[in-house]
């Protein structure tokens, strides 16, 4: 299913490198021009039919705004039991099907209704989505190959995001010499070569161990705050989601419904040191609470 969707995504990034760095590099007088939200779902819900002829409704209703904030990219993280719809709204975000479209409702990438993935979208999977064939540096390169760069240039930006995610070194390497985090590296440097505005990653650190997970989150900070995109963050980790989100949003059982957008501190510190800390323990545990809420209500 992963493979699917990369092999969608990849489709669609043909629009020219070029094209896209000079519609981003805006003339000086329209600096000041009203800015649109990145991200706005109206009231949408999907619906899925089943082998018995009905329907599963994976989210109902579901309306928010992700503004556009100058300078700096939001941090979304979404939380939910499992089954609520946040994979739902993030592929609809993407423009993959089947979530894609909505049964009701609009969704819209900065006042366009979406109408498939798009080369302004980037994804990173909780599976492992790198070609198995490719080496590390062919994986990185690829939309910028499918997009007629050429070799030489796509294998120098490769190589610059291969070393920043500190991949440097296995660039010859192949995705089964590779351990887990460094994997998800790859897919996280694929998505980024390609300057995307909003980044989707439904969660690509779950399969990982602590410690590592702990590296990834520290390196997707400091990634994040350089290329200054919206970043959407499904987990299922509590922490994971304080500590990277500058907001938390909360989804309901299954119809899936936003419940509460919560706001959180940014980062102090690296993800080890800050999720050790009494003050941070205490806000998890608030959260926690929040996020217990409706599986007890369903009881």
């Amino acid at each position: 299913m992963a493979d699917n969707k990369v092999l969608d995504l990849v489709d669609e990034v043909a629009k020219p490198l070029e094209e896209r760095v000079e519609a981003s590099a805006a003339p000086e007088e329209k600096k000041h021009e009203e800015r649109v939200d990145v991200v706005t779902f109206e009231k949408v819900t999907k619906s899925f039919p089943t082998p018995d002829g009905g329907l599963f409704t994976a989210i109902k209703d579901v309306t928010f705004t992700v503004p556009d904030i100058p300078d700096k990219g939001e941090f979304i993280a979404v939380l939910g039991p499992s089954g609520c719809g946040k994979s739902t709204v993030l592929n609809i975000i993407a423009g993959l099907e089947p979530s894609f479209p909505p049964t009701t409702g609009r969704a819209l990438v900065r006042g366009n209704e979406v109408t498939g993935p798009g080369p302004d979208r980037g994804m990173v999977f909780q599976s492992y989505s790198s070609f198995p064939c490719y080496t590390v540096l062919e994986n990185v390169a690829l939309g910028l190959e499918l997009q007629g760069v050429g070799q030489e240039e796509r294998e120098a930006m490769a190589m610059e995001w291969i070393k920043k995610v500190k991949l440097a070194g296995s660039e010859m390497k192949y995705p089964h010499q590779l351990s887990g985090g460094m994997r998800q590296r790859v897919a996280i440097a694929r998505s980024l070569v390609l300057h995307p505005k909003i980044i989707l990653m439904d969660e690509p650190f779950g399969a990982l161990d602590r410690i590592t997970r702990w590296e990834m989150q520290d390196l997707l900070v400091e990634l994040w705050e350089e290329v200054e995109a919206t970043v959407f963050l499904i987990t299922h980790d509590i922490a994971e989601a304080v500590y990277l989100g500058d907001r938390i949003y909360l989804f309901s059982n299954s119809p899936g419904t936003l419940l509460e957008e919560i706001t959180v501190p940014p980062p102090s510190g690296s993800a080890a040191e800050t999720q050790r800390t009494t003050e941070f323990s205490s806000l998890v545990n608030e959260i926690s609470l929040k996020v217990e809420k409706p599986l007890t209500e369903e009881k």
